[in-house]
């Protein structure tokens, strides 16, 4: 195996174990309740929500993603929308809280992290950058983990690309001046976070949460759980 001196990880499915169907719903669910006294219908805003992601993911690097989501939902609610933006904020920083219900909680994370901090390897967190920066860092808690502990963490306000695009990863990799080789992509989602192989990153996919929607032949990556995670990790 190549010398791994960085490892990558995901969140939502992989630290921070979720049913990505159950947290949509709680999630959304929560966000409408907010916004529908200031005029938001709830379909209606899940629809421009889906809109902005779908932005978000097409987006080729000219902005930020943030800026994606931005251009994309002022095209259904008009020029003025961003004016709402401390409503979101407050929600994020409120009323998002709820919806941690609806994720599990692995202890055995903070575990492999505190092993690798131990060993001396680089972290980073590379979520899928389509959460501001205040409910990325809200998520970290929720698994118990620290934004400290990442020398990186994607967000919606620095990245120009999303995953798949490898172009998300190699971005990543430029800002963390270290090459393909060096590092190890932990996540849950075969399309996702298997992308990261087509630069030259390793990767490993944690099969508690597995989300394999294009049924990929994943049976040549190494895979299972928290504790083949540690042993995988134990033998770099």
């Amino acid at each position: 195996m190549k010398k791994i001196t960085t490892v990558l990880f995901d969140l939502d499915g992989t630290l921070l174990p979720m049913d990505q169907e159950v947290f949509v719903k709680a999630y959304f669910g929560s966000l409408a309740k907010k916004l529908a006294p200031h005029g938001y219908d709830p379909q209606t805003l899940i629809a421009g929500i889906w809109e902005g992601i779908a932005a978000m993911v097409k987006n080729d690097g000219s902005k930020t993603a943030e800026e994606a989501f931005w251009a994309s939902f002022a095209t259904r609610f008009g020029a003025e929308v961003r004016k709402d933006e401390p409503l979101f904020d407050e929600y994020y920083r409120n009323e998002f809280s709820t919806v941690q219900q609806s994720c599990g909680f692995a202890p055995a994370a903070a575990e492999v992290i505190a092993y690798l901090k131990g060993r001396g390897f680089r972290l980073a967190l590379l979520t899928n950058p389509i959460f501001p920066a205040v409910a990325t860092e809200a998520r970290i808690r929720w698994a118990g983990l620290n934004k400290a502990d990442f020398e990186l963490v994607t967000t919606y306000e620095n990245s120009r690309f999303c995953k798949p695009n490898p172009a998300y990863y190699a971005e990543a990799l430029e800002k963390l001046g270290c090459a393909p080789e060096e590092c190890l992509m932990v996540g849950n989602d075969a399309t996702e976070d298997l992308a990261a192989a087509t630069l030259g990153i390793s990767v490993f996919l944690l099969t508690n949460d597995l989300i394999n929607k294009k049924e990929a032949d994943i049976s040549a990556v190494p895979k299972g759980d928290y504790e083949d995670l540690l042993a995988y990790l134990k033998n770099i």
